[in-house]
């Protein structure tokens, strides 16, 4: 093999056996050495037009740290990272790494391991370091979710200078992050994000529901200067068919969130998950940790190809001994004091419509039951806007997060916004796009102009607003 022919081959990540990692919920992706983090940014060809941070939803410059990576300056590729992500250590544990799939080298190859390459510099370089807010502006703002949304938010108000409170329904910070599974991204990645944030006048309510026992009403009439709703799709989506409510059907959510918090969970020894995106594989993959020999099932209504989870997640998957059905859709739960079982009905693709995209129908008379003592639904999530105000204007996004229905976020009640994103980074995007129009609205109501994101780190050089070449974002929230 060529030098060049190498350049086209990923340095392999270190990944536990599958045999090995079953077992229990042991990270199963492990950090390269600091030699072999070299070698794989060294394989970046450094593009003038930077395809992989116009695919990235906060613009990271992974291109600019990738470049110091390869010269051993983890130093600075620490400090180049965290200058626009303050959840960094948490993303580069479950990131689903957008800028690896607008990578140039995956046409050629295999993408540089970009996700990786940010845990090194994390790990080998100082990441130790201190954001600094800038002078108080004397007003506080309240952020109702503490997912990564609201985390984003508080970040970039914070550096603004203004207080935030934060509040969160579970008792723990991170929203749904909470609910990643410890093979995926063990305890404390968030924890060590937030300490970067000690400087800030940030306040964290826990066990605070929206609607329940605050309104974005409420808030203002205590004095917050402005309210961010930042509380995702946290409700279980049900697929509405007979049975689903039999002892022994759980919501993967909560399910996911039990398993985290170390609460007791039950299983049997026939474990059917419905669903096909990632809350679904993690569903599987921690009910096969958890009870060991058990036969364990995800069923989907379409194919592999259109499953919505991502192609990493399946591919660590398939070798731990999880079965997957596809073309399978819920019909019923079946049993009657308990789960007995579930009946699909079974599915087939039509031809491609005028997308390109193909549909499912059911086919005439053909069903299939499979035995089961539990079962899981992962059939999505939806907000709960119990007891909030309709007259909020709230809209809900693709995957079910309200936010407000004007171009900022705002929603028709002034000052109060409302925004979420379909994934960790697409949730921080939006956090930061609400706390930048916070921050508008508020400047114009003291008669003054917002200004940039102020350097992170308080030594009085704003970062560029993008990296050279970037010639504007290639993603969809």
């Amino acid at each position: 093999m060529t030098a060049a022919d190498s350049r086209y081959l990923r340095i392999e990540v270190p990944e536990e056996r599958p045999e090995d990692r079953v077992v229990d919920f042991r990270e199963v992706l492990h950090s390269y050495t600091r030699e072999e983090a070299m070698l794989e940014a060294q394989r970046c060809l450094q593009c003038a037009l930077p395809f992989c941070v116009e695919a990235c939803p906060i613009t990271q410059d992974c291109r600019g740290y990738i470049g110091l990576v390869a010269n051993g300056q983890f130093d600075e590729a620490a400090r180049l990272t965290l200058r626009e992500n303050p959840l960094a250590s948490t993303l580069c544990k479950v990131c689903y790494h957008y800028c690896e799939d607008a990578c140039v080298m995956k046409g050629r190859g295999v993408p540089i391991a970009i996700r990786h390459l940010k845990r090194a510099a994390l790990e080998f370089g100082n990441s130790n370091l201190e954001y600094v807010p800038s002078a108080p502006r004397h007003q506080r703002v309240a952020v109702v979710g503490a997912g990564p949304a609201g985390l984003m938010a508080a970040w970039e108000l914070g550096l603004r200078g203004y207080a935030v409170t934060l509040f969160e329904r579970q008792r723990a910070v991170g929203g749904q992050a909470g609910a990643i599974p410890h093979y995926r991204m063990p305890n404390h990645e968030l924890l060590v994000d937030l300490q970067r944030f000690r400087n800030f006048d940030l306040t964290f309510v826990e066990g605070k529901s929206a609607g329940a026992e605050l309104t974005p009403e409420s808030l203002l009439a205590e004095g917050y200067a402005a309210v961010f709703l930042a509380i995702g799709a946290s409700k279980a989506g049900t697929p509405g068919i007979p049975g689903e409510t039999l002892p022994g059907v759980l919501h993967a959510l909560d399910f996911l969130y039990d398993v985290n918090q170390g609460r007791p969970v039950i299983l049997g020894k026939k474990v059917v998950v419905v669903g096909g995106g990632d809350v679904a594989v993690d569903a599987v993959r921690s009910s096969l940790r958890l009870s060991p020999g058990a036969e364990i099932t995800m069923a989907y209504r379409r194919t592999r190809q259109e499953s919505p989870a991502g192609e990493e997640e399946i591919r660590e998957t398939e070798p731990e001994g999880i079965r997957f059905r596809w073309l399978l859709s819920p019909s019923r739960v079946l049993g009657t004091a308990h789960v007995e079982g579930i009946e699909f009905q079974k599915m087939e693709v039509t031809a491609p419509d005028a997308s390109g995209r193909r549909a499912v129908r059911p086919i005439p008379g053909a069903t299939e039951v499979i035995e089961c003592d539990t079962v899981i639904l992962a059939v999505g999530e939806k907000a709960d806007l119990t007891g909030l105000s309709p007259t909020l204007g709230l809209k809900i996004g693709t995957k079910g997060w309200p936010e407000g229905g004007h171009p900022d976020y705002m929603t028709d009640l002034p000052g109060v916004f409302a925004a979420g994103g379909r994934s960790v980074v697409h949730a921080m995007a939006a956090g930061t796009k609400a706390a930048i129009a916070i921050d508008a609205y508020l400047c114009q109501k003291a008669g003054h102009s917002p200004g940039s994101r102020p350097d992170p780190f308080g030594e009085g050089h704003p970062p560029p607003p993008h990296p050279e070449g970037y010639s504007g974002p290639v993603w969809k929230p």
